[in-house]
C-alpha cells in the first residue's frame, strides 16, 4: 500500500487549486467580489503547475508553490547571516558562505562579494594564502597529475579536483547519473563509493574510480568473500579507471554498515550484486586480508586482475602506528600502492552515529601531513601519490591541503551541493527534499538530470578557474607549486605562524636512518610497527 503521508508535501498546492474553484464557484452563484481572491488562487494554481514541470528548482518540483518560501528566505540571508554572527551562533552543519559559493559557482553567477572577507581574521585557526607582487598570468586550468606508480602500466591523468566517494543506494539514481554525466562533461573522475558500479554511472560515461570496501560490492561471492573474477569483470572496463581499496571512511572510522533489505531495490542489488530480501552487511573489516603483508600481496593481486590500472586505498588515521606497519610491509614486499587517499574525520556527507562522527577518527589536515611525513620518511613519498578529502569545497581548501602534502583532492559535499542539495538532514530517512539522497522515485524525479550535470561541471570549471588565480597571485605557474611557506596560519594567542612552522616537512628518510632526530615520537611508532601485524611490537 503506498504511503499517502509522502504526498502531503503537494497539499498547499493542492489547497489553492481548491480555493480557485471555491472561488470562481461563489463568483458566480454568491457576489462577483470573489473574482479578486478567484485572481489570486488561480496565479497561484499556474505557478504550482510551472513548478511541477519545471527542470532548475528541485525544491519546487517536489514542493510546489510552498518551495517559493524557502527563495523568500534566502533572498534577506545576508540579515540573518549577520544576526546569527552577532549572537555568535552557529549558522548550518556546513558553512552557509561556503555552499552559496557551490550554488554560485554551479549556475554560473557571479561569485564576488563587497565589504571585504567575513571571516574573524583574528579568530584562532583562520588561515590565508600569501601572494606575491609579482602574479602569474594562467590561462589553462585544466590542472592534472598522473596517478600511477612504478608497478603501474595503465597511469591515470586525474583532474586536481573530483568526486569524492557517494554510493549508489545513499544516492539517488538521477543523483549518480548527474555526477558522473558532469564528470563527463568536465573530464574530471568520479568515485562510486562501495556500491559498486551501477547503470547510472555507466549512462553517464564519465571516468570513475571504483571503490572496493570491506563488503566487495560488484565483486562479491554468495558467502560475501572477495571474488576475483567478479571483481576483474568490472575493474576492467573501460570506464573504471582506477581502483580504491576503502580501509575506512571520515564519517565513521572503524565503523560497518546495513542496509535493510526493505531498502534494496532490484536496482540497488544489481550494482552491489547481493539479493533481495536479505540484509546487505559492510563489515568493519576487510575478509581478505588481516596482516600489513597479506594487505600489500591483496593490492597487488587488484593491480593484476585490473589490468595494471592504478590501484591505492583510503583511510581516515587512527592508530598512526598501524598506518607505519602498512608502510613497512610495502618497504618488505616491494609492493607499493599507487595512491593513498586521506579522509578527515570532519567528512563525509552520510548518516552516521553521532559520536563517530564527532569523536573518532583523525581531521584531515593532521592525518594528511602524517601519511605525507611517514612516506617521505621511509623514502617512499616520491612513488605513491596522495589525495585529500573531508570538507573541501573551495579554491582555498584544495590550495591549503596541496601546501600541505597532497597531490589531489576529493570532494563529496561540494558536488552534492553542485546537484541541488539543501542540507535538509534527511538523508537517512528517504524523504531528502531535493530527490539527492533518496530512493523514492516521486521525490527523485525533481532532480532533472540534463540540468544538474550542466551545473556539476560548471562548478568544477570555474573552481578550477579560481584556483588557477589563486595560484597565480602567488606567483607559481601550477597548484602542485603550493608548499608550506605560502600557509600563514592564526594561532591562538593572535600570533600568527608559517604552516612551514606548524606543518613542516620532515627529512626524506629520516624514519630509516637510525642517527636522525625524532620528531613527536614518530620513530618510536616505527620501532614499534611491525609489517607481519597490526598489532603493536613491544619495545
Amino acid at each position: 500500500m503506498p504511503d499517502l503521508s509522502e504526498y502531503t508535501r503537494f497539499t498547499t498546492f493542492a489547497g489553492v487549486v481548491l480555493l480557485a474553484f471555491v472561488c470562481l464557484i461563489l463568483c458566480f452563484t454568491w457576489s462577483a467580489w470573489f473574482v479578486l481572491p478567484f485572481a489570486l488562487f488561480a496565479v497561484l494554481s499556474a505557478m504550482g503547475v510551472y513548478d511541477v514541470v519545471q527542470t532548475h528548482h528541485s525544491i519546487l518540483r517536489n514542493y510546489p508553490v510552498l518551495g517559493h518560501m524557502r527563495f523568500f528566505f534566502e533572498g534577506i540571508r545576508p540579515e540573518i547571516r549577520q544576526y546569527l554572527i552577532e549572537s555568535d551562533q552557529d549558522e548550518e552543519p556546513f558553512s552557509r558562505d561556503d555552499r552559496s559559493l557551490v550554488y554560485q559557482r554551479a549556475k554560473g553567477q557571479e561569485d564576488a562579494r563587497p565589504f571585504g572577507t567575513r571571516k574573524r581574521v583574528y579568530d584562532a585557526g583562520y588561515s590565508w594564502v600569501t601572494h606575491s607582487v609579482q602574479p602569474v598570468h594562467i590561462e589553462d586550468y585544466d590542472f592534472r597529475t598522473t596517478i600511477g606508480g612504478p608497478q603501474c602500466t595503465h597511469p591515470y591523468s586525474a583532474s586536481l579536483y573530483n568526486i569524492s566517494a557517494m554510493s549508489f543506494g545513499s544516492l539517488s539514481a538521477n543523483a549518480i547519473q548527474a555526477l558522473n554525466t558532469g564528470a563527463k562533461l568536465g573530464g574530471f573522475a568520479h568515485d562510486t563509493g562501495e556500491g559498486s558500479v551501477s547503470r547510472y554511472h555507466k549512462a553517464g560515461g564519465g571516468d570513475l574510480i571504483y571503490q572496493l570496501a570491506s563488503g566487495y560490492f560488484g565483486s562479491r561471492a554468495e558467502d560475501g568473500s572477495f571474488d576475483p573474477d567478479k571483481f576483474r569483470a568490472t575493474a576492467t572496463l573501460d570506464q573504471v579507471k582506477m581502483i580504491e581499496l576503502k580501509l575506512s571512511q571520515g564519517a565513521k572510522p572503524g565503523h560497518g554498515g546495513m542496509l535493510p533489505a526493505g531498502k534494496i531495490t532490484p536496482e540497488i542489488a544489481e550494482a552491489r550484486g547481493v539479493p533481495m530480501g536479505k540484509d546487505c552487511i559492510s563489515p568493519a573489516a576487510h575478509s581478505a586480508f588481516s596482516t600489513p603483508l597479506e594487505m600489500m600481496h591483496f593490492i597487488q593481486q587488484l593491480r593484476d586482475l585490473s589490468g595494471g590500472k592504478p590501484v591505492g586505498f583510503k583511510l581516515c588515521i587512527g592508530h598512526r602506528r598501524e598506518f607505519m606497519c602498512m608502510v613497512k610491509a610495502m618497504l618488505e614486499t616491494g609492493i607499493t600502492p599507487d595512491f593513498i587517499v586521506v579522509d578527515g574525520t570532519e567528512g563525509g556527507t552520510g548518516a552516521a552515529p553521532v559520536e563517530f562522527s564527532n569523536h573518532v577518527g583523525m581531521p584531515m589536515i593532521e592525518g594528511l601531513t602524517f601519511v605525507h611525513n611517514t612516506l617521505r620518511g621511509a623514502g617512499l613519498r616520491d612513488q605513491i601519490k596522495v589525495g585529500a578529502a573531508g570538507k573541501i569545497v573551495s579554491a582555498f581548501d584544495i590550495a591549503r591541503a596541496l601546501a600541505l602534502g597532497a597531490d589531489w583532492c576529493n570532494s563529496a559535499r561540494g558536488f552534492m551541493f553542485a546537484v541541488g542539495c539543501i542540507q535538509a538532514q534527511a538523508c537517512h530517512s528517504n524523504h531528502c527534499p531535493v530527490g539527492v539522497a533518496t530512493q523514492d522515485p516521486v521525490r527523485m524525479r525533481a532532480l532533472d538530470v540534463n540540468h544538474k550535470s550542466t551545473r556539476v561541471a560548471r562548478f568544477h570549471s570555474n573552481t578550477m578557474e579560481a584556483l588557477g588565480e589563486m595560484t597565480g597571485a602567488a606567483g607559481l605557474h601550477h597548484p602542485s607549486g603550493f608548499l608550506p611557506y605560502h600557509l600563514m596560519l592564526r594561532q591562538g594567542d593572535k600570533s600568527m605562524a608559517e604552516a612551514s612552522d606548524v606543518y613542516a616537512y620532515l627529512p626524506e628518510g629520516y624514519l630509516l636512518d637510525d642517527d636522525a632526530e625524532d620528531y613527536r615520537g614518530n620513530k618510536v611508532r616505527w620501532a614499534r610497527a611491525r609489517a607481519d601485524s597490526f598489532a603493536p611490537v613491544d619495545v
